[in-house]
């Protein structure tokens, strides 16, 4: 009876460790996901700025053109 005492609580610590590593596994995961999508993000803030910045010097330049005319 002791020693299945004994095999009990050797099984619940590992399940217990087995439950913190997936766990752990989840979270890395989540934060992997969430730097991903921020990277994303930043590429197309900066696209748009770029794409932007173009449209306004083209304006410009348009602008320029019909005040020499």
């Amino acid at each position: 009876m002791v020693l299945l005492k004994a095999a009990g609580a050797v099984g619940s610590i590992l399940a217990l460790i087995a439950l913190v590593m997936v766990f752990l596994k989840t979270i890395i995961g989540f934060i992997a996901f969430l730097t991903g999508a921020i990277k994303i993000l930043i590429i197309l803030v900066f696209i748009a700025l770029i794409v932007g910045i173009g449209l306004m010097l083209l304006k410009g330049f348009k602008e320029t053109r019909r005040n020499k005319e």
